[in-house]
């Protein structure tokens, strides 16, 4: 397979989305919103609703700025940031969502792993979630419950492909100390468990 098609990868792949390099694996964070139009305005408030400064992950797979989600659609979804822009506009019918770019979450970054684990790690998660979307898995209502692979939300599918190599993102960083949090995996604690660049 040559990657460019399907969903399956053979490789890993890179990409910049304005001006910010990623790699198969590397993970897109938002935050909801966009003030100036109506249902900008509406994501803008369901992303109140989420602790941290990080309300939305997408998993980068490649190639070109093919990306892969559990929101808005209800079930894990693949889509393409066009261009090297990130545009939730031009995305929307894609997404069904309104986000800006945040930053980039770099989960393999500062571990001592050696160049060979890094790319069988980006290509094993790459290969993960799109096995996720090619199922269409449901979006997964019970934020309690990170550990189920019947049903994903956004941060618990970057947790799940991680936690397969034994990389643990659900670190209790970057949140207020909420109850009944502890399961929960949120995407700014995805966002505080790794090495990371914010959008200028």
């Amino acid at each position: 397979m040559n990657g460019l098609d399907g969903f399956e990868i053979d490789k890993v792949y890179g990409y910049q989305i304005d001006g910010l390099t990623v790699e198969t694996g590397d993970l897109i964070c938002t935050v909801d919103g966009n003030p100036s139009i109506l249902i900008g305005q509406f994501w803008w408030f369901v992303g109140k609703l989420i602790p941290g400064e990080v309300d939305h992950i997408v998993v980068y797979v490649g190639p070109k700025g093919r990306c892969v989600e559990a929101g808005a659609k209800g079930k894990v979804i693949t889509f393409s940031v066009h261009d090297h822009h990130w545009d939730a506009a031009s995305m929307f019918a894609q997404r069904d969502m309104m986000d800006r770019l945040y930053g980039i979450a770099y989960p393999l970054a500062e571990r001592g792993l050696s160049p060979k684990d890094v790319s069988r790690i980006r290509l094993d998660v790459g290969q993960y979630c799109l096995r996720q979307a090619k199922e269409g898995k449901p979006y997964n209502l019970n934020f309690q419950d990170p550990d189920t692979e019947e049903a994903f939300y956004c941060s618990q599918l970057a947790y799940k492909a991680y936690m397969r190599p034994g990389i643990n993102l659900n670190t209790e960083k970057g949140i207020p100390n909420i109850p009944f949090s502890k399961n929960i995996v949120f995407p700014s604690e995805v966002w505080a468990a790794c090495k990371k660049r914010v959008r200028v």
